[in-house]
């Protein structure tokens, strides 16, 4: 179905809002008092207000479920800049709205360009929707999970005077505007846990839905593969923490791998099928 001129323009103005308020975040960071205007949280909410908006739209045609990679991505930097927005109030986490409101920025257009398919009636069943629900929260805190490991990288890169030129002198200006880093290592390990918690629980409510759709528990194609693989990964990186302390590099390798691993079970074997390959 193709969509009428207004929605083109939503679309747009939802990717601009969030383009704003990362740089003025930037500047924000930039300055002496590293504090930002009070206008800056309304202007979010507005832009994650219609994101959400968009998303149902494009998601719900007809009363029936079109989905895709490019929805799913959409979604999961939906939710992902919500939950940063909502910890700002607690803690300072603004930092991460430099890596998180551009990608929601480029998610949101996403859908225009690669809408997904209609998908079958067995996605009617609730069990199915509760499983897609898991699915995103988990891919979201995983995302902020990996988007804090690649800001303690780079602070660690800081700690070891590895930020040189111009270019580098802004980033170290920019990083030394974070929260200590083991600070932000406590918080990485708790939204691990918080994600691989969900993380199972999509597996065991995917497990439900394979079997009373298709007959079988698993389908070992490449989603489940990537799937498992990462939830593996995320395991042993928590396990490993408890039982032999590992931190730093060690930790951050791990976070950036289940990560990696994650993003190729479902959107990256989407993206070759809707893109690559061109079959819905």
């Amino acid at each position: 179905m193709p969509l009428r001129s207004e929605w083109f323009v939503l679309y747009g103005a939802v990717a601009v809002l969030y383009l704003f308020v990362a740089w003025r975040e930037w500047l924000a960071l930039k300055s002496e008092s590293a504090r930002s205007p009070v206008w800056h949280g309304p202007v979010l909410a507005l832009a994650i207000g219609l994101h959400g908006v968009l998303l149902v739209h494009g998601v719900y045609v007809e009363g029936q479920l079109r989905f895709g990679f490019a929805h799913a991505l959409s979604a999961t930097l939906w939710i992902t800049a919500i939950i940063i927005w909502l910890e700002t109030f607690f803690s300072p986490s603004r930092g991460l709205f430099l890596l998180v409101l551009p990608l929601a920025a480029l998610t949101t257009l996403l859908p225009v360009a690669y809408p997904g398919a209609i998908l079958g009636q067995a996605t009617d069943a609730p069990l199915f929707r509760v499983h897609l629900l898991l699915a995103i929260l988990a891919y979201s805190l995983l995302t902020i999970a990996a988007m804090q490991a690649l800001l303690m990288a780079s602070m660690e890169r800081r700690l070891h005077g590895d930020t040189t030129g111009s270019a580098g002198g802004r980033l170290a200006h920019f990083l030394d505007r974070l929260p200590p880093l083991l600070a932000m290592e406590t918080v990485l390990f708790r939204l691990i846990g918080a994600g691989f918690l969900l993380l199972t629980a999509t597996l065991v409510s995917g497990i439900f839905f394979s079997e009373e759709v298709f007959g079988r528990a698993l389908r070992f194609d490449h989603k489940t593969v990537f799937t498992f693989a990462a939830w593996f990964v995320f395991g042993a990186l928590l396990v490993g923490r408890v039982v032999f302390g590992w931190r730093g590099r060690t930790a951050l390798r791990w976070t950036l791998t289940g990560f990696a691993m994650l993003m190729l079970a479902y959107v990256g074997s989407r993206f070759v099928i809707e893109v690559l390959l061109q079959r819905a």
